[in-house]
């Protein structure tokens, strides 16, 4: 199948493309300047110019392709409201092209928010007032009915692995170097869940090969890590003390990552396991800490 990814030369971009292109799959990549289009190229793809602020660009590339990987997107989170309304006219696009078709359209989410206060499920609605991007998913669950095999990958929050990971772990590494503590809020028995971005990518071309309309998938390999055995291991690799800070702190110790680092946030991916026959078999988060994947510099 002819497949246009977005976010294709990103960090689970990159490792969807390898998968779906050691599977046989044709690959237009989307590329925003020369550095994204060399990856690409060095990734068995074909880059074709173009970016989610220039529609007609993304009309013109999803016509070329049987399918569409969205993975783009805006992270900055100064700029969620534009993000997600950027992130929203790029998928009626592609679904305009693709209507009909029976076509693959697969767009990312996130588990983040998802059921405070229990392990979340692939059947669980989020509230949209937690993230404006929310609403993008649920669109994208009804484009099923316009003739499109749609599908929202949620992502857990800490998409790890070997290669630049700019992610949240990233972030809690640099600041445990620079303040000379790696600390967790309160008891540290808060839950995150986490996926190597080899095994996401894994996830990502068994969807595209056989999931569903409608389908919502949980990339999680690891349900839940209490957040104390995340800054321990970073204690131990980057050799500083690890404490427990108070959650009244948290903002003034990890400056925005505060209001994400406290959650407890644990996500299952049972059903998504038994639908796809999804098993993820590469490092654990803990393991790509004390391998060394997370310097913080």
């Amino acid at each position: 199948m002819r497949i246009l990814v977005t976010g294709a030369s990103g960090w689970v971009g990159s490792a969807s493309v390898k998968e779906l292109v050691s599977a046989g799959h044709q690959v237009l990549g989307l590329a925003r300047n020369d550095e994204a289009a060399a990856k690409i190229t060095q990734l068995g793809a074909e880059a074709v110019r173009g970016s989610l602020d220039d529609l007609a660009s993304l009309r013109s590339a999803a016509a070329q392709a049987e399918g569409v990987v969205h993975l783009g997107y805006n992270h900055d989170f100064s700029q969620m409201a534009a993000a997600a309304q950027t992130d929203r006219a790029a998928i009626e696009v592609f679904a305009d092209v693709l209507q009909g078709t029976g076509g693959p359209l697969l767009i990312a989410s996130g588990t983040l928010g998802l059921a405070p206060g229990r392990v979340g499920r692939e059947d669980d609605i989020p509230n949209v007032s937690v993230h404006p991007r929310i609403a993008n998913a649920t669109y994208t669950v009804g484009l099923a009915d316009r003739g499109i095999r749609s599908m929202v990958l949620r992502l857990a929050p800490t998409v790890h692995g070997a290669g630049g990971d700019h992610g949240f772990v990233a972030v809690l590494a640099r600041i445990a170097r620079e303040k000379g503590v790696s600390a967790y809020l309160g008891e540290g028995h808060n839950r995150w869940p986490a996926v190597n971005r080899l095994d996401a990518g894994k996830l990502v071309r068994l969807a595209i090969d056989k999931a569903p309309p409608g389908s919502v998938l949980h990339a999680v390999a690891e349900e839940g890590i209490a957040t104390r055995d995340i800054a321990t291991a970073l204690g131990q690799f980057l050799d500083v003390p690890v404490e427990s800070i108070p959650v009244e702190r948290a903002q003034q110790h990890f400056d925005w990552l505060g209001m994400f680092f406290g959650a407890d946030a644990p996500a299952s991916s049972a059903r998504t396991r038994s639908l796809l026959g999804w098993e993820p078999t590469h490092a654990t988060l803990l393991e790509d800490i004390a391998g060394g994947h997370y310097p913080g510099h």
